[in-house]
């Protein structure tokens, strides 16, 4: 006969309450983990929301050769590696052509910036006026007025400098920027625009994107023209086009070279010249750019009064002489006369050279087209990215026409644009085939565009991005209460210790289970004996 041995109730009770301290102990430790966990991850991604600064404004006036544009720019008082996040908020042409055109009347400068000035008064609270810096940046039109009568620039831009006192804004004076500077300026705003310098990680901060390559920047405006890419680090930096810029904490190889006097503008009445110099008559000339039955007569002066002609002159030269220009529409002879505006013999079949003798390293990855090349494929209905046979195929169409065409092909008609057209598309295809040497394989990495988002693609950009490093912050500085490292181990640290409590519970909850199928067995067999 079998003996039972029974434990007492007490003694059972006291065993059961042992066996579920480490059970409580665990759920304890986890659900104190999970609340840190939430605690911190809710105060790394509201902290900045909540401690937000108020935003600055920047006024930019691109002071152009043909024209002056007023850029409105915005970013937050904290800035990123000290220099501001700035986007673009309001756009204004001024009225009129450039201000070099007022040098022989600077005085009356002003009167043009007054409706567009009245506008901008409006887009930024009356509160930030005072603090709100305005710039006026001008380009190859003032660099030629310097050049060809140095006072009546410093005159221009006297007059300007009065006007901008008796506003509202703070003005940080006028100044004419160097050729150089526009392309640098180009390539940043090109850069920005399209995210290659920064973008926001997972914690929404700016941080440098890994792996993405920078795009190169081609402008083209009424007087000059830019090139600027990321040169190779294998290229030589014994010449002034190879430029180190900083930015947002890193350091960027660039090319950049700006050609004076192959603005759209200048090189076509450099191309006009050209044509009276080999015409047997000098009054009557005929232009194979011009559209077929298209009439127009020029004033000498309008040609030839510009720095980029006076050697192009004619020697009894009168800048009131009329001079008659009738249009063949013949894209071939066109595109042969237009080459005749480069130099192209003067690389001497060396690689690393683009015309006029100019060195430039081989143009590699992406570029982006803005400003006179956009509006000239525009016209062709041509944007983004296309093959080099598109283009001269829509060349070649748009020049076949004749003038009487040309209203129903153009959007939005204007004879002294209508007119160029033909031109400046064959004056392209030399500047980048046969002056930067873009193939047939890399024309379609050209990339024709006006805007990225609501930003305009200009150099006034990448001018704004550079000045905001001279306006201050709110001081202090919005910092994150961790940094992402650290956040990370502490954030790991509490995610193993949850694991591992929810492991160990599943432990004990299998092994009660266990205990408990064990003690059932045992407890039925007694029940049986």
């Amino acid at each position: 006969m079998f003996t039972v041995l029974t434990r007492q109730p007490c003694e059972q009770a006291g065993l059961k309450a042992l066996s579920r301290t480490p059970a409580i102990i665990a759920l304890v430790v986890l659900l104190l983990s999970v609340v840190v966990l939430v605690a911190i991850t809710l105060i790394q991604f509201h902290h900045k929301e909540v401690l937000l600064p108020g935003l600055k404004y920047g006024i930019v006036l691109d002071a152009g050769s043909s024209r002056t544009t007023v850029y409105i720019y915005q970013w937050p008082a904290e800035k990123e590696n000290n220099t501001g996040v700035v986007s673009q908020t309001f756009k204004c042409s001024v009225k009129g052509s450039g201000i070099s055109s007022y040098g022989k009347n600077p005085q009356d400068v002003p009167k043009a910036f007054e409706d567009c000035m009245e506008k901008v008064k409006g887009q930024i609270p009356a509160h930030l006026h005072g603090s709100t810096h305005i710039y006026l940046g001008a380009t190859a039109g003032m660099r030629l007025l310097r050049l060809q009568n140095e006072t009546a620039a410093n005159e221009v831009l006297a007059s300007i400098q009065n006007y901008f006192k008796s506003q509202p804004f703070d003005f940080r004076g006028a100044q004419i920027i160097s050729g150089q500077e526009e392309g640098i300026y180009g390539w940043i705003t090109a850069n920005y625009l399209m995210g290659n310098f920064l973008e926001k990680n997972l914690w929404h901060m700016w941080v440098h994107p890994n792996g993405v390559e920078t795009t190169g920047a081609l402008d083209l405006g009424g007087a000059s023209t830019q090139i600027s890419f990321a040169a190779g680090e294998r290229v030589g930096l014994n010449t002034s086009d190879i430029m180190k810029v900083s930015l947002y904490g890193y350091v960027y190889t660039l090319y950049t070279h700006s050609f004076q006097c192959y603005g759209r503008n200048e090189a076509e009445k450099r191309f006009l010249a050209i044509l009276v110099q080999d015409s047997p008559t000098k009054t009557n000339i005929i232009n194979p750019c011009y559209p077929r039955n298209y009439v127009t007569t020029l004033t000498g002066g309008y040609i030839f009064d510009s720095l980029c002609t006076a050697d192009l002159r004619p020697v009894n030269y009168d800048p009131d002489d009329i001079i008659t220009f009738e249009g063949s529409g013949d894209p071939s002879l066109c595109r042969e006369k237009v080459a005749f505006l480069f130099d192209f013999k003067a690389c001497h079949d060396q690689e690393a050279c683009s015309f006029d003798g100019v060195y430039q390293p081989k143009v590699k990855g992406a570029f982006v087209a803005f400003a006179g090349f956009y509006y000239t494929v525009s016209a062709f209905n041509l944007s983004g990215s296309f093959s080099l046979k598109a283009f001269n195929s829509s060349t070649w169409d748009f020049c076949s026409e004749s003038w009487s065409q040309l209203p129903l092909l153009l959007p939005r008609f204007d004879e002294v644009y209508a007119r160029s057209y033909c031109f400046s598309a064959h004056y392209i295809y030399h500047l980048l085939v046969n002056g930067y040497r873009f193939t047939e394989e890399t024309w379609p990495k050209i990339h024709f565009k006006k805007e990225v988002g609501n930003s305009s693609i200009a150099w006034s950009l990448g001018y704004m991005l550079s000045l905001t490093n001279q306006i201050p912050a709110e001081s202090p500085l919005i910092h994150l209460p961790m940094d992402p490292p650290a956040f990370m181990g502490i954030l790991a640290f509490f995610t193993a210790v949850a694991l591992l409590c929810l492991v160990f519970l599943a432990y004990l909850y299998a092994s009660s289970r266990k205990q408990r199928r064990s003690q059932h067995a045992f407890d039925h067999t007694v029940d049986f004996e």
